[in-house]
């Protein structure tokens, strides 16, 4: 009896923590403040806050100004909360054309360059039907370019095409060819979407070494409806010709700072806030003219609900103290993150949760998406915090071919052994409706539903004060992928 009372007494207080969690986020999250955050953010004036760009150091500016506002503190290392991230653009050919006997290519609009740089080839070509180890081994390759099909033939994903076409150009050097070009035909990701994301120039981070770049040209080719086919098995040698390609360096940064955490013993343990700011810039024009990508839902809609958590923490912090990090470069192979959980101003084993916020859109209002939902001990406290505002708490179920865990800035955290989901708006499916805003100009502030907005934003802080508090220290449930780093990062 005396052990049911106390579950009932500890249920009781947890439940009276709860609803005191949510009135406090009732007092500060606020529909004038999201809104004004977030047209600012995806402005015509950003430009699509590309990394680089002075846009981009603009939003940064701005977001610092908020932290500042609210009252939150900087790291003695980032006096001026921007955590300096070393940056080099590896400058993608400026001109560049394939010319057959009976046909032109363009770069940029008919081919993309995936490795390489400048080049100046006329040749012979070896025809294969997917590069196989064994064709590349049948076939005279030395000193030819390899013309292939992307995938090999089974494998219908382009994104694993993407892996396969590593291996092939490793293959295809050991064998002795110059270079491979991989003929792309699928209609699971349209040309144009990656037209928009490779042909840009490749910003990575620097570690200060001096490149040696790997002049093997690894080039994927449009072959919609398989056109470009009988074109490449019609002829014996072609001409290359790409120029203009360089490296670049500069710095960009990192938004950081921190509440401390009024329990004496808990305020060592830090709730990490995160989201990225950055988006892609100015690219291809859409049907109407407009060439701003301004990234509304992704991610400005995901670098407010950091500043909502901010604001409300700094006025009523929990338990566990608060980090906020708004990171640079995501759209660039989460580069912002990776910078930050390797030259971290905290210990990453004080870090004991990585409340990441991400979105490419959404299609279902009626729900928060989370994923990486039931990996971590803090699902509970989760679902009852998106529930409490009419939510239903989701997450990619329908879509876990997508790999969005392992896409974010989340995953950067959760390597190191952080329990880190990510937070977004409710989508239930990759649908059309998700996919007509994704990267594209049409991503813009009067395109979103600000009634569910505010419900969305709500939900978060209201979770982030809950885990703030929690009576247990949050980890990955046994058995996930980053359960034994996790393990070995916490002792």
């Amino acid at each position: 009896m005396r052990k049911v009372l106390y579950l009932i007494v500890l249920l009781s207080c947890t439940m009276a923590f709860g609803q005191k969690d949510k009135k406090i986020t009732e007092k500060t999250v606020s529909k004038a403040s999201i809104q004004a955050h977030l047209k600012f953010m995806s402005s015509d004036a950003l430009k699509g806050r590309d990394t680089p760009s002075p846009e981009l150091d603009i939003a940064a500016e701005y977001l610092r100004t908020q932290l500042e506002l609210y009252g939150v503190k900087p790291f003695a290392e980032f006096p001026d909360y921007f955590q300096p991230v070393s940056m080099k653009k590896i400058k993608k050919p400026q001109t560049g054309t394939i010319t057959l006997d009976s046909a032109t290519f363009t770069i940029g609009v008919d081919y993309l360059l995936i490795s390489g740089g400048n080049l100046e080839w006329n040749g012979e070509i070896a025809f294969l039907d997917y590069a196989t180890t064994e064709e590349l081994e049948k076939a005279d390759v030395k000193g030819k370019i390899v013309v292939a099909n992307t995938g090999d033939g089974e494998e219908q994903s382009p994104r694993a095409w993407f892996a396969m076409s590593r291996e092939k150009r490793a293959n295809a050097k050991e064998a002795g060819a110059l270079g491979l070009i991989e003929l792309y035909n699928s209609p699971q990701i349209p040309w144009q979407l990656l037209v928009n994301y490779l042909s840009r120039d490749q910003v990575i981070l620097d570690d200060g070494i001096e490149d040696e770049r790997d002049e093997f040209a690894g080039i994927w080719l449009n072959n919609a409806n398989r056109e470009a086919s009988p074109s490449f098995a019609n002829t014996s040698k072609l001409d290359i010709k790409m120029a203009g390609a360089g490296v670049e360096r500069f710095v960009s940064q990192n938004v950081v700072g921190y509440v401390e955490g009024t329990d004496p013993v808990l305020k060592k343990d830090y709730v990490t806030f995160s989201a990225h700011y950055d988006h892609v810039g100015v690219g291809r024009a859409d049907s109407t003219g407009d060439d701003i990508y301004n990234g509304t839902r992704d991610n400005a809609v995901g670098t407010v609900t950091v500043l909502e958590a901010a604001k409300n923490l700094a006025m009523y912090p929990t338990k566990r103290s608060s980090l906020f990090v708004m990171f640079c470069g995501e759209e660039k192979g989460l580069l912002g993150s990776q910078w930050f959980v390797d030259h971290s101003p905290l210990p990453l084993s004080d870090i004991v949760f990585c409340f990441n916020s991400d979105n490419g859109g959404y299609n279902n209002t009626s729900m928060a998406t989370v994923i990486g939902l039931d990996r971590t001990t803090a699902q509970g406290l989760l679902v009852t915090a998106i529930e409490s505002y009419g939510l239903t708490a989701g997450d990619d179920a329908n879509y876990k071919e997508q790999g969005l865990f392992d896409r974010s800035d989340n995953v950067s955290f959760a390597k190191k052994g952080i329990p880190a989901p990510s937070f977004g708006m409710g989508v239930d499916a990759f649908d059309e409706q998700v996919l007509r805003t994704y990267h594209q100009p049409s991503d813009e502030f009067d395109t979103i539903d600000m009634d569910y907005l505010y419900t969305f934003y709500r939900a978060y802080v209201f979770a982030g004060r809950s885990i703030g508090n929690m009576k247990e220290t949050p980890f990955w449930v046994e058995g996930d992928k980053y359960y034994e780093v996790g393990k070995e990062l916490y002792k």
